[in-house]
């Protein structure tokens, strides 16, 4: 039997991985920018937010819109989003688009649709991600973050994690374990997006898009 369950896994996994497209990108890159802008204005109008120092002193930030959490014995999951670092000057740099991808095997049943932002405590783990080479809980864990206006009211919380992880569904926190999910770069949203061959790691140097979702993105991320 745990042979079976072993065998089903990739197929599975390949039928969670077509619904997350479909429900998550939909084709249209300027839309998944402004799906990410919208999870961070929805994180900042809930009384648990994530706290604003936290932000502050944390360096980078990934951002999956409607990441699909799906299992029956197996499960998968799956989602697109995008990244960002913050540069020398304190900006957050231009988004560079991600994916996000994993599996498990375990007593589960359901499917399951959760916004999910992650925080950085050192960019340059960003900026090495290439081709599903990054495995968070391999890498570097993702451990639960802390919530509140400020940290200063979570004593427990010293922000010395590597990352921070914030999951939400139907506009409360929902638990989601993405510990063994792999992080990699869309290089094909990157070039429908841009326009050009920018490698992810000249995207998370810029500071020059301008475009309408671009700008919006960013100012929801200073107003979090």
């Amino acid at each position: 039997m745990k042979t079976l369950k072993v065998l089903m896994l990739p197929f599975i996994l390949s039928v969670f991985f077509v619904l997350g497209s479909a429900f998550t990108d939909g084709g249209k890159e300027t839309e998944r920018v402004h799906s990410a802008s919208n999870v961070l204005r929805d994180f900042g109008k809930m009384k648990e937010s994530i706290p604003h120092d936290l932000i502050s002193e944390y360096e980078g930030i990934v951002i999956i819109p409607k990441l699909i959490n799906a299992g029956f014995v197996v499960g998968g999951k799956r989602g697109r989003g995008v990244a960002m670092i913050k540069l020398d000057d304190g900006k957050w740099s231009d988004p560079v688009f991600v994916t996000l991808t994993g599996g498990s095997i375990g007593a589960q049943i359901g499917v399951q649709s959760v916004d999910l932002v992650l925080v950085f405590r050192h960019k340059g783990v960003l900026t090495k991600v290439k081709n599903n080479d990054f495995t968070i809980g391999g890498d570097a864990s993702a451990s639960a973050g802390p919530v509140g206006r400020s940290t200063s009211a979570n004593t427990d919380y010293k922000l010395d994690a590597e990352i921070y992880s914030y999951s939400r569904s139907r506009g409360l926190f929902a638990g989601v374990s993405i510990n063994g999910s792999n992080l990699a770069i869309d290089k094909t949203a990157n070039a429908n997006f841009y326009g050009n061959d920018l490698s992810s790691k000249e995207i998370f140097d810029m500071d020059k898009n301008d475009s309408e979702a671009v700008k919006t993105l960013k100012a929801s991320l200073a107003a979090l």
